[in-house]
């Protein structure tokens, strides 16, 4: 009787138990259904709607469902169906592109900080304080002002500017691990330094980390809006954040233009900050066991 039971055991892993939790939390589940919408809108729909986003298709402010275009036309007369595609794409991107950025950064420090402490780990955190008190979209302005508000541009600046959060959150988990047993085992092996840290402490560490990632998505996607809104973007690059920046002086005119991409970009951001808490609570030891 007991056999089964314990094969059953066995067999289940952290990953299967982590999903299982993930999937009791029903609001996770329907942040990861409507962000999985959005993937497929983006990657499927320019295929589908293969129309130009920047080719003039009708007169301007079109209203939606009006002469034949399902969300009108902005003020030069561009479909919005065809620029919301196209630009989820491009927001997609940018946000997950910003936040590798940021992860690779902030992994980067906080795992020197917290393996090798003593000199290491005071001039690194001295660094992330002084990124942290930094005011984030002013710095990240300027540095798309002096070397230009390329796509790849703005997502290094967000990726700078936003990688301090991820450097505690790494450094907390490496001063935690380090002094474990299994840590002492493998160092006491003649593991070298980089093993322990790439291969020992950094797999365990993981979890907060990922959580992290998955949060500085929606972050990135709304810092691009917020530079594209104060026109810091390229005009040539379609994105949500684009078409409200280059909606904006019309928006007591036609709201829709600006309401629209709005709407995406809440809604996408609300997903991805529902699918981060739901990895909180599945991949959280602590929260797993309740």
């Amino acid at each position: 009787m007991n056999a089964p039971t314990l094969s059953k055991e066995k067999a289940s892993s952290p990953l299967s138990e982590a999903w299982t939790k993930f999937r009791a939390n029903h609001s996770a589940m329907v942040g990861l259904f409507v962000l999985v919408l959005i993937m497929l809108g983006a990657i499927v729909g320019p295929l589908l709607y293969p129309t130009d986003p920047f080719e003039l298709v009708w007169r301007p402010f079109s209203p939606p469902g009006a002469d034949g275009f399902l969300l009108g036309t902005d003020y030069i007369g561009r479909d919005l169906v065809a620029q919301m595609l196209v630009g989820a794409r491009v927001s997609l991107v940018v946000g997950v592109a910003a936040a590798i950025v940021t992860i690779l950064i902030g992994v980067a420090v906080g795992a020197l900080a917290g393996f090798y402490r003593g000199w290491v780990e005071e001039i690194l955190m001295r660094i992330t304080e002084f990124f942290q008190v930094l005011p984030t979209l002013l710095f990240s302005m300027v540095i798309v002002a002096l070397f230009g508000a390329s796509l790849l541009m703005i997502t290094l600046a967000i990726g700078i500017v936003s990688w301090p959060a991820v450097a505690r959150i790494t450094r907390a988990e490496f001063l935690r691990i380090r002094e474990l047993e299994y840590v002492t085992a493998s160092r006491a092996a003649g593991a070298t330094p980089a093993k322990l840290m790439l291969k020992v402490i950094l797999p365990n560490a993981l979890p907060p980390i990922i959580v992290q990632a998955a949060l500085m998505t929606g972050s990135a996607i709304l810092f691009e809006a917020g530079l594209s809104f104060l026109g810091l973007t390229d005009p040539n690059v379609m994105s949500w954040g684009q078409i409200i920046g280059s909606n904006r002086e019309f928006i007591l005119q036609s709201a829709y233009t600006v309401t629209i991409p709005g709407i995406a970009i809440f809604v996408a951001v609300l997903a991805i900050a529902l699918v981060g808490d739901g990895l909180n609570d599945a991949l959280n030891p602590k929260l797993r066991q309740r």
